[in-house]
């Protein structure tokens, strides 16, 4: 399933959700025109678990502490579909979520959820020296923040249905359960045969989950 709009517009312009879309696209950029260089350049910036284990910085070095990649690999990606992806998914929910936070408190939301998506990885795979990048867990901390807030929402989405593709509108419980349940399912069925981090995206959804969930009990909603 893939979704294309909800039914739930935005009450104020989500001027940090474009915002960080446009800081993802301007450094995918750079690291496509870096070309050769682009590997590097995700080594250096990308959260390695082993540096962040072991308090050390493998080569290619950086000039400040390995723990500020668990803040510079969020916007990182590996590729022109990995970005667009993200993008897509924090621009259709990401709007609603900066309405019922305000913008500054959306940021630090978004980003806490990135870093802690990231350790989440960290603290399963100490001894990897893969580097991980990508606004996945930051993503996935919104989902589980909207399904908190608005899980009655319509979500219209693509749902390919054997050699057909169908348009429809799905409750947001329903498409974000389904996601996350998809994404338990393929940690415990692929687990390390893949490059995708599927523990950062369980861990950032239910952080961003139960996050909102604290602040909505706290009726701290509405903040500006």
């Amino acid at each position: 399933m893939f979704p294309l709009k909800t039914n739930n517009p935005s009450q104020k312009f989500p001027f940090i959700t474009i915002l960080l879309i446009a800081l993802n696209f301007f450094l995918f950029l750079h690291e496509v025109f870096l070309g050769s260089g682009f590997p590097v350049f995700v080594k250096k910036y990308g959260c390695i678990p082993y540096e962040i284990t072991h308090f050390i910085d493998l080569d290619p070095y950086i000039n400040f502490s390995v723990y500020f990649t668990l803040f510079t690999s969020i916007f990182l990606h590996g590729s022109w579909l990995h970005l667009l992806g993200n993008m897509w998914f924090l621009y259709i929910f990401g709007r609603n979520v900066e309405d019922w936070l305000g913008n500054i408190r959306f940021l630090l939301f978004y980003l806490g959820c990135g870093v802690a998506a990231s350790l989440i990885q960290v603290l399963f795979h100490p001894m990897s020296k893969i580097p991980t990048v990508g606004a996945s867990g930051a993503i996935a901390g919104v989902l589980g923040a909207y399904l908190i807030l608005y899980p009655g929402s319509k979500i219209v989405c693509l749902v390919p249905f054997f050699f057909f593709i169908r348009i429809v509108a799905l409750p947001a419980f329903l498409f974000l359960g389904f996601w996350i349940v998809w994404q338990v399912f393929s940690q415990m069925t692929l687990g390390g045969a893949t490059n995708i981090a599927f523990l950062a995206h369980i861990g950032g959804f239910f952080i961003g989950f139960f996050g909102v969930r604290w602040l909505k009990l706290r009726k701290w909603g509405g903040w500006r």
